[in-house]
């Protein structure tokens, strides 16, 4: 199976034109569904994130419209006449800056700048917490010390613009992010072209090529192909002072980490979160197992992994359950087509 290609993730992408989504909404009173899943004229950014909002057969209608507004370019903009019945419109990014002192305003441009609208939306009085404030104050006495930190800082949330919350439906916890050169790009456990995979995605590869008929291990480790289908891939501890395993562990990305599984937990249904280790696993008294799916394991860590990881089926228990819920599996092997 291969995806469509992919809009480009760069938090920096100006506004495009405005168009219209699927080459234009119905007149007529046809149904949603129908009308997101219409094969467009011309595919746009805005009709493939659409398309993914829309492969659930319970169609949220605030979700897919939110997903229309999650790619960093411009959302579409669909004249309210034209719109079909009962289609909620994207909801402006808000402004976390906004009335803040100078200080603050300084600390959260990043946040502002570079987290998708849903997410931001979710996390905004988060984000304004004094734990949080006290994070950033603590990673900019990192950059006036000099210290090179990881992922580079356009990437610490691309996994919140790569899948945004209406799209959620697998969730991934890592821990630490990558602490060696070019590997940390906000996703946990993937690493950019043409790194190679490291030993805990190997591992994960492994469990893939049993769990999975068909599944072809990939020659990279670059999993933005899963994020683009909704899969959340976010670690405990989203910053790491270059070559310095857990330098940024107890700062405060661990409980932004909870909010986020809170939010998950709270605004999404049907979710599979797979829980690997400890670290992981406590957060599981955070979600709601009858509305939502765990499954537990140890790390695919090299030094855990042959303690049950291996015979976990994960994966295609997480696809299982997606369709008994009306969803549409995940194809997890779309990496070998992510050329």
């Amino acid at each position: 199976m291969s995806l469509p290609k992919r809009p480009a993730d760069s938090a920096a992408a100006k506004d495009g034109s405005a168009k219209r989504l699927n080459g234009g909404a119905p007149t007529k009173q046809s149904s949603l569904l129908a009308w997101a899943t219409a094969k467009p004229s011309t595919p746009s950014a805005t009709s493939k994130v659409a398309a993914t909002a829309a492969a659930t057969t319970t169609i949220d209608t605030a979700a897919a419209a939110a997903a229309t507004a999650t790619s960093p370019a411009a959302a579409a903009v669909i004249p309210a006449s034209s719109s079909p019945a009962g289609f909620a419109f994207p909801k402006p990014k808000p402004d976390l800056l906004k009335g803040l002192p100078d200080e603050k305003r300084e600390l959260l441009r990043l946040e502002q700048d570079t987290v998708d609208a849903t997410w931001l939306r979710a996390l905004q009085s988060e984000f304004t917490k004094p734990y949080f404030i006290e994070l950033k104050k603590f990673l900019k006495q990192e950059d006036t010390a000099n210290q090179k930190v990881f992922p580079p800082k356009p990437d610490i949330y691309s996994w919140s613009r790569f899948t945004p919350l209406p799209t959620v439906r697998v969730v991934i916890l890592g821990q630490d992010p990558y602490h060696g050169d070019n590997q940390a790009h906000g996703l946990c456990f993937s690493v950019k072209k043409p790194v190679r995979p490291p030993p805990s995605l190997l591992n994960m590869f492994k469990l893939l090529e049993t769990d999975i008929p068909g599944f072809k291990i990939p020659d990279h480790g670059y999993l933005e192909s899963w994020a683009r289908q909704g899969v959340l891939m976010v670690n405990s501890a989203m910053t790491v002072r270059a070559h310095q395993a857990n330098s940024h562990k107890g700062k405060g990305w661990e409980k932004l980490l909870d909010a986020v599984v809170k939010t998950v937990n709270d605004q999404r249904r049907n979710v599979v979160f797979l829980l690997w280790g400890k670290d992981a696993q406590n957060r599981g008294v955070l979600i709601d197992k009858k509305k939502h799916l765990v499954l537990q394991s140890v790390h695919p860590s090299p030094l855990s992994a042959h303690r049950g990881f291996f015979d976990s089926q994960h994966f295609s228990k997480a696809n299982k359950y997606l369709e008994e819920h009306g969803q549409q599996p995940i194809n997890w092997n779309s990496l070998v087509d992510d050329k």
